[in-house]
């Protein structure tokens, strides 16, 4: 399938999750304001590493080495029994440390104790959204797009109604408390859509422990986990860091923008996971990698800087609408920065994929831990010069210095290979 339909069917599935997403911050926007949207944030980050946690980081791996495997069925079953077995352990492993320590994640977090029934739900989801990972990953890996779209779209309603349900009821715990449930609600579809696929085994759903198997998984766990990590950490930080400095409201100012962006940026994203992740980790030669790089940045440069400079034009119009009419005076002036980082991030992203297909683990590690340091670095240096416009400078900044890195680590992998 080629990029084209690839990022059709990826539109569609993204389409749906990032509009069950802009009904969440909606909800909280006009519930809570500001403030509710920078502490929003705040449990977003949480949820985003345990949702990685809990699946052991291995979707990734998952994809890799089923495309690579998915016509070598004893390889593969071997695979998939090992990745399912390492998945539960980890879940299990992350839920039961949520729970204990669920009081203190809520305070830290969130600056009040009152959410650590909240963060307990989370912990107790952690099972069947590594569930939802695996099959997600599985599907992913055998290239079904189509597949992996309907259950993006169908559960992303289920998570929409879930939303409006729970905020209703419950207000901002209520909208907070559905975006858990709305991850796990996605197994009532993925469970069936796997099950009725054609490559689908019974064999898929067993566990067992396999040392090499386990071990080439561990690799993209220890790569993934490093990115799921390192970066929601390093914007918690630049919350902290922005909070104390200029106030919780300007955070929420901060956060809507970059909440805009990533919404935006999902599309593309994801049709870089979906297509290239497991086209870059079967291409051996020289030319095809270098075939599939041009068509990348043919197709998704275009893309990315009509979609920037189309939001820049209608910031206020999509502010108002995504949150209120309260977040314009402070939102509108920091979109320019933000939206140029957005291209330099996308240009990176293309040439980084190259290092989790190819399992540069040590240089994949220290590079994501390097950056997000320089990021807080560079926010610190510039929100003393600039103010808040300044974390927007520090990420454009920042994006820019890694597309530089990843062009040099492409030139240098491919002057290695045979033309």
């Amino acid at each position: 399938m080629n990029f084209i339909r690839s990022g059709f069917y990826a539109a569609l599935g993204t389409g749906a999750r990032l509009l069950a997403a802009l009904v969440v911050v909606k909800l909280v926007a006009s519930s809570a304001g500001p403030e509710g949207v920078g502490r929003l944030g705040q449990f977003m980050s949480l949820m985003s590493v345990l949702a990685v946690f809990a699946g052991g980081g291995i979707s990734s791996g998952v994809v890799k080495y089923v495309a690579e495997y998915r016509d070598d069925s004893a390889r593969l079953s071997r695979l998939l029994a090992a990745a399912l077995w390492y998945a539960l352990l980890a879940s299990c492993v992350i839920g039961a440390g949520t729970l204990v320590l669920s009081r203190q994640i809520a305070t830290w977090l969130m600056g009040d104790a009152g959410y650590a029934s909240l963060v307990r739900v989370l912990a107790v989801a952690q099972l069947g959204i590594a569930v939802v990972n695996y099959m997600l990953a599985v599907i992913n890996g055998f290239m079904d797009v189509r597949r992996l779209a309907l259950i993006q779209v169908t559960g992303s309603i289920l998570a929409m109604l879930a939303a409006l349900w729970l905020s209703r009821w419950l207000h901002l715990y209520g909208a907070l408390l559905a975006l858990v449930l709305g991850q796990s609600l996605w197994l009532l579809v993925a469970f069936p859509a796997c099950w009725r696929s054609p490559y689908f085994r019974r064999g898929m759903l067993r566990m067992r422990f396999d040392r090499e198997m386990t071990g080439r998984l561990a690799t993209f766990s220890t790569m993934t986990l490093t990115s799921a990590l390192v970066p929601p950490l390093a914007n918690i930080a630049v919350r902290d860091h922005l909070a104390q400095r200029f106030g919780w409201e300007q955070v929420g100012y901060w956060q809507a923008v970059s909440r805009v962006s990533d919404a935006y940026l999902l599309f593309l994203v994801t049709a870089i996971t979906i297509h290239y992740l497991p086209k870059l980790a079967s291409t051996k030669d020289k030319a095809s990698l270098l075939a599939e790089f041009r068509q990348a940045y043919r197709t998704l440069l275009p893309t990315v800087a009509a979609i920037a400079a189309m939001v820049y034009l209608l910031r206020e119009p999509i502010t108002r609408l995504l949150f209120s009419v309260d977040f314009t005076a402070g939102a509108n002036d920091l979109y320019a920065p933000q939206l140029l980082g957005d291209v330099f991030k996308i240009a990176s992203f293309i040439l980084a994929y190259l290092m989790l297909a190819k399992s540069m683990t040590r240089l994949f590690i220290v590079s994501e831990i390097v950056f997000a340091a320089t990021y807080f670095l560079l926010v610190c240096a510039f929100t003393s010069a600039f103010g808040v416009i300044g974390a927007m400078y520090a990420f454009a900044t920042n994006y820019a210095l890694y597309l530089a890195f990843n062009v040099v680590v492409v030139r240098r992998y491919l002057g290695g290979l045979r033309p």
